[in-house]
């Protein structure tokens, strides 16, 4: 197989389509039942990209007047894992129907970037 230039395919533009802004919101409303609750915006970017595996990265971006910290960051890979608001499946899908050959996916822990921004790598392993 000849591999492609996955960074003309994972743009920010392709990666927003695969977890809209309003995403986050929706994710708020179905958890708490208001959307105001949230504490963070949830947004999907891309770390690196080599020759067997894609890292992206969801970015919890602490919103205004809000505790990331307090929100309990630590157990979200297993609830996105499996929520269907955040689909991860379908996310993959995607990416394959855009031409890069995801093999299988899994979620890293939760990484304390700062009070303002932590971050859950998403490893997608590539078939070669």
């Amino acid at each position: 197989m000849v591999q492609k230039n996955f960074d003309s395919i994972l743009t920010q533009e392709f990666l927003d389509e695969l977890l809209p802004p309003e995403r986050s919101d929706q994710f708020f409303d179905a958890l708490y039942g208001d959307a105001s609750e949230g504490a963070y915006d949830i947004r999907l970017e891309p770390i690196s990209i080599s020759g067997s595996r894609i890292v992206l990265a969801f970015n919890l971006l602490r919103r205004p007047d809000k505790c990331l910290v307090c929100s309990l960051t630590y157990g979200l890979p297993n609830v996105f894992t499996r929520h269907p608001l955040i689909n991860i499946n379908g996310m993959i899908e995607k990416i394959k129907e855009a031409g890069i050959p995801a093999k299988n996916w899994r979620l890293g822990d939760t990484e304390e970037n700062s009070a303002s921004l932590h971050i859950i790598p998403l490893y997608i392993d590539l078939d070669k």
